[in-house]
C-alpha cells in the first residue's frame, strides 16, 4: 500500500454531524417549547385564581357595606353597624371604601384620611366591577364598585371598595417564582432523562465499534455480542459483509495458489531445457509459454469476475448479450446458421462483460464443433428466480461419460482443432462466482451437444 493510500485510509471519514448532539438538541427544543407553553398556561391559571380570590374578599367587604347601609332622617347614608376590618379605622392603611351619592357628600372610611376615591358616575353597574387603578401616586388599587338605590331613597349610591395591589402583586410574584424554579428543575431533570436516554440508546452503536476495533486488533472475525433488536439487522450485514470479505480474500489466495501451482510445471520443464542446452529449447519454450499464457487467462478471467462481482448489483440484457455475441462469431463461422428464440428482454444478474464472455466461448464451440446449425433459446423455462440460457448444436455431442472431465483446464476431446480448452472451464467458474451453473445435455432438436447456462434473474425482471 502507497503512503497516498494508506493516508487515505486512516483519514477520518466525513460525516454529517454528531447524532447524540441531533438529539438531544430536538429534546432541548422539545421540552424548552412545552415547558414553556405549560408554564404560561399554569401562570395564567394560578394567578387568575388568586386575583379571583383577591376580588371575592372585596367583594366581600362591598356586600357586607350594602348590607349595613341605611338612609337617616336627613337622607344621608350610614352604616348601621361597623365593618370588621381594622384597617379601615387606620388612616392610609391601604384597603378603604366609599359611598357617593349625587346631591350629597361623599361617605368615606376614615382610612382615607382626607382623600377621596374617584367614581365614574357617568354609568350604573348593577352588578359588582372589578378594575386596577392609579389614582394615588405609587399606591396601585384594586377597586370594585357596585350601584345600589337604598329603600327609602331615590339616590343612586355607589359603593366602592378599594385595597392596594401590593398583597396581590406579591402573591402573583410568590407564584411565578414557584413556577419558574419548579420548572427550572423540571426542564432540567428532563434534560439529563434525555442525556441518559440518548448515552444508553446509542450504547449498543458504541458496541459495535468496539466489536469492529476488536476484530482488527483481536483477530475476531465476527461481531457475536448480544445487541438490541433495532441494531440486530446492522450486525446481520455486517457480518454478511465480512464473510463476503474473507470469502473473496479466501478466492484469491486460492487463485494466486493455483496459477502459481499451474505455472510451475511449465517453468520447472523451461528451466531444465535451458539448463542442458536441449536442441528443442525454442519449442520447449513455446509450447510451455503456450500452457502458461492459457493459465493465465484462465486465472485473470476468474479474478475480473469476482472483482466485478462485488461491485453493486450486476444486471445485464440476455438479448442484447446474445446478439452481440452472434455478431461476431456469424463473421468467423459464416457457413453455419444461428437462430435465437425466447425471452430477449430477461434480465441477469451478472455483469454484461462476464455474460459475453461465456455466451461467446458456449456459441462459438457450438459453430466450432458443430455440424452447421446452432440454436440460442432464452429462458425457456421460465422458473422463478432463475434464468436459463440453451445453446444446442447439431455436432457429434460429448458422451455422458466426458460430460463432468469436459470441464477441467484443458479437457479437449477433438484436438485436431485449434482452442486452449479453458472455454467450458471458464465458463463454469464464472456462473459459479455468480451463483450460477453449466449443465450439458443431448440436444433433442439438433442431436449434438445441449448446454443450459443457469443464471439468477436481476430485481424487477421481466418475464
Amino acid at each position: 500500500m502507497s503512503a497516498k493510500d494508506l493516508e487515505q485510509a486512516t483519514a477520518p471519514a466525513p460525516h454529517t454531524g454528531s447524532l447524540s448532539r441531533r438529539m438531544l438538541l430536538i429534546a432541548a427544543v422539545w421540552i424548552g417549547v412545552l415547558l414553556l407553553g405549560g408554564g404560561l398556561a399554569l401562570d395564567r391559571t394560578l394567578t387568575g385564581l388568586v386575583t379571583r380570590n383577591f376580588d371575592a374578599q372585596l367583594q366581600y367587604l362591598l356586600n357586607g357595606m350594602i348590607a349595613s347601609a341605611e338612609v337617616g332622617p336627613d337622607g344621608e347614608v350610614f352604616l348601621n353597624r361597623p365593618l370588621g376590618d381594622q384597617r379601615l379605622l387606620e388612616p392610609n392603611s391601604g384597603l378603604y371604601w366609599q359611598i357617593r351619592g349625587q346631591g350629597h357628600d361623599d361617605f368615606p372610611s376614615r382610612s382615607l384620611w382626607d382623600r377621596t376615591l374617584d367614581v365614574r358616575t357617568t354609568h350604573i353597574d348593577k352588578e359588582p366591577h372589578v378594575y386596577d387603578s392609579l389614582q394615588f401616586p405609587n399606591e396601585p388599587l384594586r377597586v370594585i364598585e357596585r350601584t345600589v338605590q337604598l329603600p327609602g331613597s331615590d339616590t343612586v349610591w355607589f359603593f366602592t371598595v378599594a385595597e392596594r395591589r401590593a398583597e396581590l402583586d406579591r402573591q402573583i410574584g410568590q407564584v411565578r417564582r414557584i413556577l419558574v424554579r419548579s420548572f427550572a428543575v423540571l426542564g432540567l431533570g428532563l434534560f439529563i432523562m434525555a442525556m441518559l436516554q440518548t448515552w444508553l440508546g446509542l450504547g449498543p452503536l458504541r458496541g459495535v465499534r468496539l466489536a469492529i476495533q476488536k476484530m482488527r486488533t483481536a483477530g475476531a472475525n465476527r461481531v457475536t455480542e448480544p445487541l438490541p433488536l433495532e441494531v440486530q439487522p446492522l450486525v446481520v450485514e455486517l457480518n454478511g459483509l465480512l464473510a463476503h470479505t474473507e470469502r473473496q480474500a479466501e478466492e484469491a489466495r486460492t487463485h494466486a495458489g493455483n496459477l502459481a501451482h499451474a505455472l510451475k510445471t511449465p517453468l520447472t520443464v523451461v528451466m531444465n531445457a535451458a539448463t542442458a542446452q536441449a536442441p528443442d529449447l525454442s519449442d520447449t519454450v513455446i509450447r510451455e509459454a503456450a500452457v502458461m499464457r492459457r493459465q493465465v487467462d484462465h486465472h485473470l478471467a476468474r479474478a475480473r469476475a469476482v472483482g466485478r462481482r462485488g461491485v453493486g448489483q450486476a444486471r445485464a440484457n440476455v438479448g442484447e448479450s446474445v446478439e452481440a455475441v452472434l455478431r461476431a462469431v456469424t463473421r468467423l463461422y459464416e457457413k453455419t446458421r444461428f437462430d435465437l428464440d425466447g425471452k430477449r428482454d430477461a434480465l441477469v444478474a451478472i455483469e454484461r462483460q462476464d455474460l459475453d464472455e461465456i455466451l461467446g466461448n458456449l456459441i462459438e464451440n457450438a459453430a466450432k464443433y458443430g455440424g452447421g446449425s446452432v440454436f440460442v433459446t432464452i429462458d425457456p423455462t421460465g422458473e422463478d428466480g432463475w434464468c436459463e440460457i440453451w445453446v444446442e448444436d447439431d455436432g457429434m455431442g460429448i458422451p455422458e461419460a466426458e460430460r463432468t472431465r469436459i470441464f477441467d483446464r484443458g479437457a479437449r476431446l477433438d484436438t485436431g482443432k485449434p482452442g486452449t480448452g479453458l472455454g467450458l472451464a471458464i465458463v463454469r467458474d464464472v456462473a459459479e462466482i455468480y451463483g450460477g451453473s453449466v449443465l450439458l445435455d443431448e440436444s433433442e432438436d439438433l442431436g449434438g451437444l445441449l448446454v443450459k447456462l443457469r443464471l439468477p434473474r436481476a430485481g424487477g425482471a421481466k418475464g
